[in-house]
């Protein structure tokens, strides 16, 4: 390694200025003129200079890990929501320093160029966004890891807010490509789909399967890098790409058949082009589950190959191997390591179901009965005959386990198995990847408890020690030291530099908290960031907020369970209030969402639609005098994220309790120093316990009390609205048609929902008297700003176990089996 970081050195010491090598490579990649470049030609630039750096600190960890022969982690996730590079690479190989102050001599800004670069629309939500702060944490704990996924040429989409409503268009984030990105001529992997299988009975006796008469799509790797925090390692996520095994088919061509000559190609590539396609059709869906199978046997396949270059037959293979399934999506890799090792490898049953179990891990991510993945048996059966023979026989053999242990039990077989029987039947991945993995984690203590005790409770008692908690987190190197410099710089001044690799020493910010001076600071460090958002607001939206007034966050995924209606409908109590008394004494708020509906979702749709109505009457009602703002930020992704967050005063982490398995967002608002609003939900009842009662606004019914709430006919939406004039008077105003004149009944649907518990099984009003209750003690306490700059010290202070290097330790000690180095 010595002789490595003297190379990577060079090009940042040797006598060459480093002007003169940026360009150099404004010349050679770009083939411009550097004294005519653009920010966009030095994006590049840089982005290719800093490129060629990880690449050689990527060999050489390459090398010392086979050389050493290590442990391998493989992480399997349909998404991975990484942002933008460049800041973050410049900072991690600890170039950021050397770079800036050169481009400003060069008369350029380095915000400016950073923001030529494109967001990797590789993902849509928290679970993306976690697999990119794992990777980071993986490469700076120096774990020989590996990101596996696909190289969507489109994402999610391209949010537009036009009228009000969400538009979609498509998000062609690839479209003048990416610097970042290595594609690889070799290896490529034949993926196969469709077909039948042949059986009989070979020489010695033995049952043998073969598939055959498929049809095959080419998997084409893509590589980028992912460097660890000045410590000279770097890993990689391989992203697959779906290439046409025939650029043409001659014989349509040769008929004249122009279109069906190329039909196959596209009908190939089709796999890896979109993010989340639609499954509202069969079309749809069976895209899906083809994108499912693509990636993990292109990735499979590609562990193998390494495997097998320093290992003879597999029973080394859970010694050598890690693979980590980021949900159910990548579940289907079970079957397909079975197949590989039992027909292509001739591995008998019995041990090759050893080697799978040892091998793979699960981690579950919802906690939602509905949002658990299913896929039909005939749609299993039509594009993977064979893995759908095999999932039968797992299932028998389990069956027949439980059957053993709790005979005649027929209620718990069915609960348990892992076809649903109910037509049409499905395949339950969930249950398929808790059969198959040794390990189940959950992402936080109180969504893994209710694992154990509701959604795999006949898993548990059957398993007793399968089921984990691994509490997620985030990395502070993008998530405070990138996004917010203000205020990591003033840490980084009073107490050193080493919580950016340990967390934990955030705590000796207690003793700042009653400190004026370092208060003052941390003041300052906040307004900064409000007025830098204060200015992308008026760009985007056109709106004028106060930076003084009160910042209230919501930005996340639209969806009823995270419930975005009860902000509003707090929002709308406020206007109510100042229209009862004009001159009522209230803290100016300015109320900020973000983010997208899944394009078939309605409902959540409404919702956004219904945020920009209340803010059009809202923003423009002068009896409101400024008092309150509301405001919708549009496409909604990291960097605007990392934009947003700093400047926040109050997160809304407001989910129904019982429905958030973990969440991020929480954590990362909390760290760059905003107070939580929030229901015992997911992280925010950790987060409670780090930071303690007085520093956090919490809310609303526990999750037990919530499955009380649900089935207690005594506990009724209308008995609420009856009895709170100010909740009635909110319900009837969006029933009125006040906030969409033109369609008086536009929102009915929203309001009539929110009376009956079997329409609104997030129970909105239920929570809403202690909602209002707690947002009027956070708009007292806004008031006293030094108070309030403590309770945030006091956050930041707390914040080190939500580190996503304290998460990856615990996987590698606990599920992976693989040492870390110490803290540092």
């Amino acid at each position: 390694m010595d002789n490595e970081n003297t190379r990577t050195k060079s090009v940042f010491s040797s006598n060459q200025p480093l002007n003169q090598t940026i360009c150099d490579y404004i010349l050679s990649f770009q083939a411009r003129d550097p004294e005519m470049a653009s920010s966009s030609d030095l994006f590049r630039a840089l982005s290719y200079m800093i490129r060629e750096q990880m690449v050689k600190k990527w060999i050489q960890s390459q090398k010392e890990t086979y050389r050493e022969k290590k442990k391998r982690v493989y992480y399997l996730s349909l998404e991975f929501l990484v942002g933008r590079s460049l800041g973050n690479s410049l900072i991690n190989l600890g170039l950021f320093d050397k770079v800036n102050p050169v481009l400003e001599e060069m008369g350029f800004n380095l915000d400016v160029i950073r923001e030529e670069e494109e967001d990797a629309a590789l993902g849509n939500g928290g679970l993306g966004r976690l697999a990119a702060c794992f990777l980071d944490s993986m490469a700076t704990l120096n774990i020989p890891a590996y990101g596996y996924g696909i190289n969507y040429e489109y994402g999610l989409f391209y949010q537009q807010i036009i009228n009000g409503f969400q538009v979609e268009s498509p998000d062609s984030w690839l479209r003048f490509g990416s610097p970042w990105e290595i594609e690889r001529s070799s290896p490529l992997y034949p993926i196969h789909f469709y077909g039948s299988v042949r059986s009989h009975t070979d020489t010695d006796g033995k049952f043998v399967s073969s598939w055959e008469d498929t049809q095959t799509v080419l998997a084409v790797p893509c590589d980028v890098l992912v460097p660890g925090f000045k410590n000279d390692n770097v890993i990689n996520m391989r992203l697959w790409r779906a290439k046409a095994s025939r650029e043409l088919d001659l014989s349509y061509f040769n008929r004249g058949d122009y279109i069906g000559a190329v039909t196959s190609k596209v009908k190939s590539e089709t796999i890896t082009k979109l993010l989340y396609p639609s499954n509202t059709a069969s079309e749809g869906q069976e895209l899906r589950f083809r994108q499912q199978y693509f990636f993990v046997a292109a990735t499979l396949m590609d562990i193998l190959r390494r495997y097998t270059k320093q290992n003879k037959g597999f029973d080394a293979l859970p010694d050598q191997v890690a693979i980590q399934l980021n949900d159910t999506h990548p579940a289907i890799a079970i079957p397909e390591l079975m197949r590989l090792l039992i027909d292509e490898y001739q591995v008998s049953w019995d041990p090759a179901f050893d080697i799978c179990c040892r091998t793979f891990a699960y981690t579950n991510h919802t906690l939602l009965p509905e949002a658990l993945e299913t896929w039909a048996v005939d749609l299993i059966g039509k594009v993977l005959p064979r893995h759908l023979e095999i999932i039968y026989e797992i299932n028998s053999r389990f069956l027949l386990q439980v059957e053993a242990l709790y005979p005649g039990d027929e209620k718990r077989l069915q609960q348990m198995s892992i076809i649903d029987e109910n037509l049409p039947r499905k395949v339950r991945m969930a249950h398929l990847a808790f059969v198959c993995s040794h390990s189940v984690n959950g992402v936080a203590e109180l969504h893994t408890n209710l694992l154990k005790t509701d959604l795999f409770k006949n898993f548990h008692e059957f398993y007793p020690d399968r089921i984990t908690n691994k509490t997620n987190g985030i990395t502070q190197r993008r998530w405070l030291l990138k996004c917010n410099p203000g205020l990591s710089g003033l840490i980084s001044e009073t107490i050193g530099n080493g919580w950016i690799t340990d967390l934990d020493q955030l705590k000796q910010l207690v003793e700042y908290a009653n400190d004026p001076e370092f208060l003052n600071r941390f003041l300052k460090a906040k307004l900064t960031n409000k007025i830098r958002l204060v200015k992308i607001i008026k760009q985007t939206c056109n709106i004028d907020v106060d930076p003084a007034s009160l910042f209230d966050v919501q930005v996340k995924r639209i969806h009823e369970y995270k419930r975005q209606l009860l902000n509003v409908l707090h929002i709308i109590h406020l206007y109510n209030s100042i229209l009862a008394d004009p001159g009522m004494d209230m803290t100016p708020r300015t109320f900020i969402f973000a983010g997208k509906a899944a394009p078939d979702y309605h409902k959540a749709k409404q919702i956004i639609k219904l945020i920009h109505c209340v803010a059009d009457v809202v923003n423009t009602d002068k009896q409101v005098d400024g008092r309150i703002k509301v405001v919708f930020i549009p496409n909604y992704g990291v960097s605007l994220a990392e934009k947003i967050i700093p400047a926040a005063d109050l997160s809304e982490q407001i989910s129904t309790a019982g429905t958030e398995a973990s969440g991020t967002g929480n954590m990362k608002f909390a760290l760059n120093g905003a107070l939580t609003m929030g229901t015992l939900d997911g992280a925010n009842i950790e987060i409670l316990e780090q930071v303690g009662p007085d520093n956090i606004f919490i809310f609303g019914m526990d999750a037990a009390q919530v499955r009380i709430a649900r089935s207690d006919p005594g506990q009724s939406p209308w008995e609420i609205y009856n009895t709170r004039p100010e909740i009635k008077a909110v319900v009837d105003l969006i029933r009125s048609g006040r906030f969409s004149d033109d369609e008086p009944f536009l929102f009915h649907a929203l309001a009539d929902d929110l009376m009956e518990k079997d329409r609104d099984p997030y129970l909105h009003l239920l929570d809403m008297n202690s909602y209002l209750d707690c947002q009027s003690r956070a708009g007292q306490l806004f008031k006293t700003p030094l108070e309030w700059q403590k309770k945030a010290v006091m956050n930041v202070a707390h914040m080190g176990k939500f580190s996503s290097d304290r998460t990856i330790r615990e996987y590698a000690r606990d599920i992976w089996n693989i040492p870390v180095n110490s803290k540092r």
